[in-house]
């Protein structure tokens, strides 16, 4: 559906050692019916990728395709305008027109087409019903697009892009205007009508809760390149870097150094908490005494009182520093030998501070990256 290869962006500033590189040689392919996010914290790319494929944005070289057609190429010196790329975009600020109601924003990019492709008026009025239909706002068709709420306008943006018919939909964080509980709410409703719609989808976005709950694929992105492309299971679970652990989520990273390791994918690390396994069957790990850093979810350490636990390795003493509640889980802060490990657990334990406990380590839940 759309292939991106070794795409470049330098912004030029005044100062030449101030130029920001935006887009670091990044390919990369979206599949058809996939929902595609460009993940990243502000100042990585993300925005920049889209509004590249939207044809906002000149890049300095590389070369997009999408459904076969190629947009932009530097080498070949093709760079088609955005107005006749086809594309449809949902913005951040939704840009509905404060003046028109529901039925005429969504047959606006109808409208504006060149004469050339435009069809005719009944025809346009059966696609609009169409993609009203489709969001669930048929009923509103006559409304002014103001009396409509945050989630409806977000939905009536939407409409505005299916009735283009595009091979491809864009959308720049659509969701982050809304408040926390109608976001939620959105997520799950932007997914079901981009599955149910055959929607392909490339999705930009900060939050890395929107990104795990909505995505076929994520590309982490970090200083203008990505950095893991992979399904949100793999991403969370296997970060290929301290970076893309330390972004999604919340982990807590161990120095050290392997020990030993054997043909099972078994490997022994010393840290300054102590030692611990870190399975990796097949996967090839580091050599014996290469420096790595071990990575685990604090859901993924076990707390327990020192009386019940039995110490080993992966399974050290510690004392209780703070806790904190948050409803639905709690976190304590465990000092071991001087390292400070965060624990997820159910609302029901809840240890005060001071208290002596062991924690153990999920052998099987450790990511072992590169030091």
């Amino acid at each position: 559906m759309l292939t991106v290869t070794e795409l470049t962006k330098t912004f030029v500033t005044k100062s030449s050692q101030d130029d920001v590189r935006a887009l670091d040689g990044v390919s990369l392919e979206v599949h058809a019916g996939e929902f595609f996010t460009l993940l990243g914290p502000s100042g990585c790319g993300k925005t920049t990728m889209l509004r590249s494929i939207a044809g906002l944005e000149i890049p300095d070289g590389g070369d997009i395709v999408v459904d076969g057609k190629c947009l932009f190429s530097s080498a070949r010196r093709i760079n088609v305008p955005a107005n006749k790329r086809g594309l449809g975009m949902v913005f951040q600020s939704y840009a509905i027109w404060p003046h028109m109601d529901v039925a005429a924003n969504v047959a606006f990019p109808l409208i504006a087409r060149p004469r050339s492709r435009r069809t005719s008026r009944k025809e346009i009025d059966r696609k609009v019903d169409e993609a009203l239909e489709k969001v669930q706002l048929i009923h509103a068709k006559k409304r002014p697009a103001t009396d409509l709420s945050g989630g409806q306008q977000q939905r009536l943006a939407l409409a505005r892009a299916l009735v283009m018919e595009s091979p491809l939909t864009l959308f720049d964080e659509p969701l982050s205007n809304l408040d926390a509980k109608l976001r939620d709410g959105m997520r799950f409703e932007l997914k079901r009508l981009q599955r149910e719609l055959g929607i392909t989808a490339i999705y930009v976005t900060h939050d890395q809760v929107e990104a795990l709950a909505m995505s076929s694929r994520i590309a982490v992105m970090q200083a203008g390149k990505v950095v893991q492309l992979a399904r949100p299971r793999d991403i969370y679970e296997k970060p290929s870097s301290h970076f893309v652990a330390d972004f999604i989520g919340t982990s807590n990273f161990l120095s050290g150094s392997v020990v030993r390791s054997d043909p099972n994918g078994s490997y022994l690390v010393s840290t300054a908490a102590g030692e611990l396994l870190v399975d990796m069957p097949g996967q090839e790990g580091p050599p014996e005494g290469a420096d790595v850093t071990v990575a685990i979810r604090p859901q993924h350490v076990r707390i327990e009182k020192e009386s019940d636990a039995v110490r080993d390795v992966g399974s050290w003493p510690g004392v209780v520093r703070t806790r904190a509640y948050f409803g639905e889980y709690v976190d304590h802060v465990v000092d071991v030998n001087g390292t400070e490990l965060r624990v997820r657990g159910e609302p029901r334990t809840s240890l005060a501070p001071e208290t002596q406990v062991v924690v153990s380590l999920d052998p099987a839940r450790c990511s072992l990256l590169p030091a």
